[in-house]
Parts: C-alpha cells; structure tokens; sequence
C-alpha cells in the first residue's frame, strides 16, 4: 500500500470519527451520565471547592483511552492493509477528539487549563456559553461540547428560556448558592447575599 494510500485513509477517517465522537458523547452524555452514572457525574455539576482540582467524573474521561491507544497500536503494528489504516485512523481520531475536549471543555469552560486565548474566536465563545447553559440544571441539554451551540440555535428560543431553571441543582435539589462566570470564564461561587 503507498503513503499516498495510507494518508488517504486517514484523512477521510479522522475527521469521521472527530464527529461521530461528538455525537457519542452527547448520547453518553445525556443518556448514561445523566442517567444511570448521575452519582458519579454529578461531581462535575456541582460547585467545587477552593483549591479542588479532581472530580469524581474525571474518571469518565478515561473510558474511552485504552481503546484508542489499542486501535493506535494495532495501525502501527498489525498486518498491513486496510483494515490497520482504518484502525490507525479511528484510534487517531478519537485521541484529537479526547484532546480537543479536554481543551475546550476542562480548559476553556471549566478554567482548569490556561487557554482562554481561545475566547478569540466567537465559536469558542458560544461552546461556553451553551455548555454553561447546561450546567443550571441536571437534565438541561445541550448535551454536546462542540455542536451546543447549534443546538441551541435550533431550539425555540422561548421554549428553552422558560425551561432553565434559575439555578444549578443535583439530585437532591438546588444548589444553596448559584454560579456566575467572570471575565475568565471560570466558575465562582456566589452566595445569595452577594446578588
């Protein structure tokens, strides 16, 4: 197989698989995190403590990982043909798109990672903003990091505002304090009397 062949392959792949991860995502996010792992995501929703960095949902992040990295070695190692190009460019796929997410969202939403260089392009800053929107409730959509702010957009705008609840709950009620976002784009506590 040439390299023209094998950099074919990989270029339709990548991008494919960039985008079906965004949608799995989504689905896992919205139907088994908010679901049947709500006792463990829910330590995303909730207002960390100074100084906290790991939340039990870190762990999530990690389930995809091993594998890309086995999908990685095999395209480096296994038979040639196809079928190790595509593995290669599924595994690669999925590694940027982990990237790209840990990035945006840990980085730029969450403040956790230096990055709001990125708050540059008004894209970014609709990702944040549709992500922060998610996060005044337990069951808010959008469920997706990259394609929230679409659809956002595509939900009529009244019957979205009427159903965001004011502040952030979990499953045992709402929060004693709300959050807001400074300038950085990380969250901060606010206590009611600071309103």
């Amino acid at each position: 197989m040439s390299g023209t062949t094998r950099l074919g392959i990989w270029l339709l792949t990548v991008p494919l698989v960039f985008v079906a991860m965004e949608l799995w995502a989504a689905l896992l996010h919205g139907r088994i995190w908010h679901g049947l792992l709500w006792r463990v995501h829910r330590s995303h929703h909730r207002l960390r403590r100074l100084g906290e960095r790991l939340e039990a949902n870190d762990a999530l992040s990690l389930l995809h990982a091993p594998i890309a990295i086995a999908l990685i070695l095999y395209g480096c190692q296994g038979r040639e043909g196809v079928a190790r190009e595509l593995a290669f460019g599924v595994g690669l796929g999925m590694t940027l798109f982990g990237i790209a997410y840990l990035v945006v969202h840990d980085g730029l939403v969450h403040g956790r990672l230096p990055v709001q260089g990125l708050l540059r392009f008004r894209y970014f800053i609709r990702v944040r903003e549709a992500h922060q929107m998610h996060h005044r409730g337990r069951d808010v959509p959008p469920f997706g990091l990259f394609f929230g702010p679409l659809e956002i957009r595509q939900r009529p705008r009244a019957a979205s505002e009427s159903t965001l609840p004011a502040q952030r709950t979990d499953a045992e009620g709402p929060s004693p304090r709300r959050t807001s976002t400074n300038t950085s784009g990380r969250f901060r506590a606010v206590s009611r009397t600071n309103r």
